[in-house]
Parts: C-alpha cells; structure tokens; sequence
C-alpha cells in the first residue's frame, strides 16, 4: 500500500511524496475476537518482530495487526534510509516535524482498522518512533482530523505507547479545543512506558510527553516508569500492558 501526499519542491511548485508500506503481520486471537490493536515497529525495525512478540501474550481476545513501515532517508541519519514511520532531525519541540509522513503513517493506521467488525474495540500501540506514530494517531483522533485538514474518521479505544514521545507537542493543546475534541482527549485511555535508563529516546521525553498529554486534557492517561531499564523491553512492562489492556478494553478471561 503506498500513499502520497503534497510537499512543496523546488521552485515552489508541488512535488509529491510517495510512501510504500512493507508486508504486514496479523497475529489472529486464539479466543473470542473483542479488540483489534495495530502495533508499530521502531526505527530500522519490522512488524514481523513484534508480531513474534504479541503472539506470545496473554491476551487471547486481541487480533495485532503489525505493519512495516516504508523505507525512506532519514535526516537523523544524515539520509541514510531506514524503516521509518516518518523523518526526524531530533526529538526538540523546535525540530521540524514530518507532519506529512505522519499523516501517511496514521492514515495507515486507519486503513488496517477501517475493515474491522464494528463491535471490535480498536486500538494503536508502538515502540520508540511507533509509539510516536500512536500518540500522534491519538492526537488526530481528539482532533477529528489528520495534519493535512483531512477527517480522521475512525474511533479509539486505546493507545500504547512504550519508549516514545509525542511528536508536534506544540500544536496539541490547538487540536484538542471545542468540546468534542476535549471530550474524545479525556476519555481516551492511554499507557506509556519508559525507562529511565533509555540511551535512545531519553526518559526526559517520555516524561514531558506524558506532561503534556496530561496538562492539554488527555485524563485518563497512565505513566509507567521503569528505573534501569534502556531502550528495549522487558517482562515486567509487558505484564503492565497487559494488565492495562485487559481492564481498559474490559476484555473476557483476563490474563491468565
């Protein structure tokens, strides 16, 4: 699947990004289907390694569905490409935002969840810049529309992020006046994770993301810290997800 969107090129004129989605992985649940979440890789990553992962939880009512980002030059990388969701500099507030590769990427997103039954609890979740991805999905959500005007039309009833930050935290507390835009940020539940001894994305961001989130009307938000863990997962934080999802989603069984 690719997706194109404008971009302004040399000379003014509009020029248009092609952005082409790698294979995805879908990782049935073993029970009763009650909630379908899309899970996003890391950078460099894929959704085959993740799916491997979510397989193994305890959540047998929930169907992943782990797409694999687009190859595309990163400026981190000085151009290099890499599997990314989208292009960043740096993760400061002033660093430009790729709101045009976030919005393919969120829009996505959409169209894996747009094909579920509709009494399927929808969700989005994601890893370092996946978890990016997911809250700016999130921020679309409250919004009702993606960076590009265009109507974000789907509803959430999750979003995960681990070892992320939010993207475009500027222009969050813009996207989420009016009332039903309040309404859709404080009652969408969200979980982030971090540990505080990330050498990638450093906890500080995951911190001021959660702050942000939070002071701007996103109420029902959990913040998880995890005093000497790096960038990287462990049993303990995936328990938490669990645990989350299972009460968040109100799904059957438990963990077991």
């Amino acid at each position: 699947m690719s997706f194109s969107g404008p971009s302004i090129g040399s000379g003014g004129r509009t020029a248009r990004r092609a952005f082409e989605f790698g294979r995805t992985y879908v990782v049935k649940p073993k029970g009763k289907h009650q909630a379908t979440i899309v899970w996003l890789h890391g950078l460099g990553d894929n959704g085959s390694s993740w799916s491997q992962l979510l397989e193994t939880l305890p959540l047998p009512n929930i169907k992943w569905i782990c797409p694999t980002s687009p190859a595309q030059p990163l400026t981190l990388f000085g151009g290099f490409p890499t599997t990314a969701w989208f292009d960043v500099s740096d993760l400061s507030e002033d660093a430009h935002q790729d709101v045009e590769g976030m919005d393919a990427s969120a829009a996505h997103v959409l169209g894996l969840l747009s094909t579920e039954p509709p009494n399927i609890k929808l969700g989005v979740g994601g890893f370092s810049m996946g978890a990016a991805t997911a809250l700016y999905s999130a921020s679309c959500f409250s919004h009702g529309k993606f960076g590009n005007g265009n109507t974000y039309s789907t509803h959430l009833d999750a979003v995960v992020g681990l070892s992320g930050w939010l993207p475009c935290a500027k222009d969050l507390s813009k996207k989420v006046e009016g009332e039903e835009a309040a309404n859709r940020a404080s009652s969408l539940p969200v979980l982030l994770c971090h540990g505080k001894a990330d050498d990638v994305v450093r906890f500080r961001y995951g911190e001021k993301s959660a702050e942000k989130l939070s002071t701007t009307g996103f109420k029902s938000l959990t913040f998880k810290s995890y005093e000497s863990l790096g960038h990287y997962t462990i049993p303990e934080e995936m328990d938490e997800v669990c645990s989350w999802l299972t009460s968040k989603l109100e799904l059957e069984g438990g963990k077991s």
